[in-house]
């Protein structure tokens, strides 16, 4: 069985953000990076279908974007994937989620590849349009949000989570594509001896410009913080008085505003 997880590049969320130098994304100056949250799932449960399977199964993990996503992809290696895939884009982060599909399903349309697992969303873009959208182009079964999973037969169970904490159950035959939610699994540490293996393992560099035939369905016009708010206000005492200091307030906030 031949599986492939495709997992994206993030800055850390505890990361101080600011507009770059273009206005239209972030300065990536003095950011921390890691592997998307969501795609840490995806990889566990790949690596965790890999270990079912035992041999003749191969695992391959694909990232977009600089230099720097080697790093994620080398994780993703020591967590247990078999090879990765770099496709260089120094770019990568002004492509619309149609592209990103586009390059995705280029490189895996002629791979023979059973099952693709990948985050629900990115923590930074947040689109959730990437997975389904390289199901569409390979006309592969798709299903989203997946918070179980299970695999038998040439076909995959899966538990979704929806609205209301409501869970749906599907049953997909593949060739299929997965995208995983918070919840779906644990993911793992990767022990030293792994990520010792992992810098054997190889990772294939693909320009991205081999892949990439589409034309951007959408831009990014301007990204800018939210506003500013002004401060509030921490009332302190007996009720009774600090029901006078509210209505106090109250009076010349509404005065103010007429």
């Amino acid at each position: 069985m031949k599986i492939l997880v495709c997992i994206k590049q993030v800055p850390d969320m505890e990361s101080r953000f600011k507009p770059g130098a273009g206005g239209t994304w972030y300065d990536e100056s003095d950011l921390a990076w890691r592997m998307n949250e969501y795609d840490e799932f995806a990889v566990e449960q790949a690596v965790q279908l890999r270990e079912q399977l035992g041999e003749g199964s191969e695992l391959t993990v694909l990232s977009i974007g600089p230099d720097r996503v080697g790093e994620a992809i080398k994780k993703a290696l020591a967590m247990g994937c078999d090879r990765g895939v770099h496709i260089q884009d120094n770019a990568a982060a002004m492509k619309d989620p149609w592209q990103i599909a586009a390059i995705i399903a280029a490189y895996a349309k002629d791979k023979g590849y059973d099952l693709i697992f990948t985050g629900m969303q990115s923590q930074d873009r947040g689109s959730a349009l990437v997975g389904v959208t390289v199901a569409e182009e390979l006309g592969y079964a798709c299903a989203t949000t997946l918070v179980g999973f299970a695999y038998a037969d040439g076909s995959v169970t899966g538990k979704r989570e929806l609205e209301g904490g409501i869970k749906g159950v599907v049953k997909l035959a593949t060739p299929a594509l997965v995208t995983c939610q918070l919840g779906l699994n644990v993911p793992r540490y990767p022990t030293l001896p792994n990520i010792m293996k992992a810098k054997k393992k190889d990772i294939q560099a693909i320009p991205v410009a081999e892949l990439l035939k589409e034309e951007p369905l959408a831009a990014t016009v301007s990204f800018h913080p939210p506003a500013k708010k002004g401060g509030g206000i921490v009332l302190e005492g007996e009720v009774g008085a600090l029901v006078d200091q509210l209505m106090g307030i109250l009076k010349e906030k509404t005065a103010v505003l007429r």
